[in-house]
């Protein structure tokens, strides 16, 4: 009869990390879920919100156009308005935009970087 590999004390150590082992794993396997498990359907998966800052003398068009109700034809035509008419020194320069309103502007707003000149209008 051959030699095993292990004596009986060794054969018990690896047992019992063995069993350790699957202990832990079915630990880790009912906090997963278990059975049931906790997939996230992509389709029915929340929303998860973002916030984002742009700087309207910097941005480019693609960045532009991840604002609220803007796309890529609104961001292209802030960019010429930019490169036409000079840097815009206020957000409410942003009104000579064709197509921005006072309330598309006010939608936008909590995404732009404050302008120097904001910022000196708003302290007076």
């Amino acid at each position: 009869m051959p030699k095993p590999m292990l004596d009986a004390r060794q054969q018990s150590t690896v047992a019992s990390l063995a069993a350790v082992g699957l202990a832990i794993g079915l630990v880790w396997w009912v906090v997963a879920g278990g059975q049931s498990g906790r997939l996230i359907e992509i389709d029915q998966a929340e929303p998860v919100p973002y916030e984002f800052m742009v700087d309207l003398n910097t941005a480019t068009w693609p960045e532009l156009a991840q604002l609220p109700e803007v796309g890529e034809i609104l961001a292209r035509r802030i960019v010429e308005t930019r490169e036409t008419e000079g840097p815009y020194r206020t957000q409410q320069d942003l009104l000579k935009v064709r197509g921005i309103g006072q309330i598309k502007l006010l939608r936008m707003a909590p995404h732009l970087l404050p302008l120097p000149d904001d910022t000196a209008v708003a302290g007076n």
